[in-house]
């Protein structure tokens, strides 16, 4: 079978996101004192599941892991929500860190649906925000800001109706990426709780 449009599309846009990080890190410091900053997020203005707006100042001040994920997903979603919430546990000790789950499909994705999700994953409301918002806003943040690139799938050919990243994203204290995590890889995740504790325990 042959690959989507936006199945390609969004490979591409990966590859690109991949090679922009990559050159960054190649000129970048040693990694032996502090992680490099790959990209400043832009602000963003998305709503949590009491419906009170989010900022990318509310965030700031602490650092976060973010991933994209949509509640009718039946792909990767539930895997990325299961790795989020035992990535909480294991970082427990970490009373600054935080979680945020973004919604590629805020039509269907409201704050009460994000609410039910977030119930069901058994997530902790003070430590993991489910933000919803704009469609444009939050295709644009995950694409430009997270390094996350989103695309709308084509069910005929067996795709989810949208197709984004699987990839945990780490933003420190200052609203930068400092990196980037697939969450079917092992030595990823762990390279990810190293990452977290280098750039909380300062």
């Amino acid at each position: 079978m042959k690959a989507s449009r936006p199945l390609l599309v969004l490979l591409g846009l990966a590859l690109a996101g991949v090679a922009a990080a990559l050159w960054v890190l190649a000129n970048a410091p040693q990694r032996d004192t502090v992680l490099p900053k790959i990209v400043q997020l832009p602000d963003f203005s998305l709503v949590d599941t009491q419906g009170k707006t989010v900022s990318l100042k509310d965030l700031s001040g602490r650092p976060w892991v973010a991933d994209l994920i949509f509640t009718s997903c039946s792909g990767i979603c539930p895997r990325m929500t299961g790795e989020m919430q035992r990535l909480g546990s294991d970082t427990d000790d970490l009373d600054d860190l935080r979680f945020v789950s973004i919604t590629v499909d805020p039509e269907r994705d409201t704050p009460e649906v994000l609410a039910a999700y977030a119930a069901r994953a058994g997530a902790d409301p003070a430590r993991w925000l489910f933000l919803t918002g704009e469609r444009e806003e939050i295709w644009r943040l995950a694409g430009e800001g997270l390094l996350l690139p989103v695309a709308k799938g084509n069910v005929k050919l067996g795709d989810e109706e949208i197709i984004h990243s699987q990839r945990f994203v780490l933003v420190d204290s200052e609203g930068a990426v400092r990196g980037t995590y697939d969450v079917r890889d092992a030595e990823a995740l762990a390279r990810l709780r190293n990452d977290i504790r280098q750039i909380t325990v300062r």
